[in-house]
């Protein structure tokens, strides 16, 4: 299963190496969202930055909903025009659920759209604290509520 990552809090105030992060992980701005392999390795950069996003398992309801609202295509540069061609595409939107939830390519590597989602505030507001961790009654870290407010979110 992949993560699902939401950004929730803004630019302001945030440390260099929380900053460094973020970008490693392409959350720039406040409510973009991304999906990462479920490994220890984003595991532990989740948890370095847990004060800035939310995360949650993503399904592949979610998932296809994203993709096919929120995502934005790459326009082809000239000079990787040829690369871009010789590597395989995906035969649809189902196909190309399949793969990211099941952790087999990262959504990062695939060539046809950008690595991020970009959303708007959820409709109707947070129900819980936006400054607090999910356990102590707020919406960032571990948060299993998440796909719930992303879908408030599209």
């Amino acid at each position: 299963m992949a993560f699902l990552v939401v950004r929730m809090r803004g630019t302001v105030n945030v440390p260099f190496w929380a900053l460094t992060t973020l970008k490693n992980l392409n959350l720039n701005k406040r409510f973009s969202a991304t999906l990462v392999p479920e490994t220890s390795d984003y595991l532990g950069m989740l948890r370095k930055i847990n004060q800035w996003v939310a995360w949650s398992k993503a399904d592949s309801e979610i998932v296809k909903t994203l993709i096919e609202k929120r995502g934005k295509k790459k326009t082809p540069k000239l000079d990787s025009q040829k690369e871009s061609e010789s590597k395989d595409e995906y035969k649809g939107i189902d196909e190309l659920v399949n793969v990211i939830v099941n952790d087999k390519i990262k959504f990062s590597d695939q060539n046809s759209m950008k690595p991020w989602f970009s959303l708007n505030p959820p409709r109707g507001g947070f129900k819980r604290k936006s400054k607090k961790q999910f356990t102590d009654g707020g919406i960032l870290g571990n948060n299993k509520d998440l796909l719930e407010i992303v879908k408030r979110m599209v």
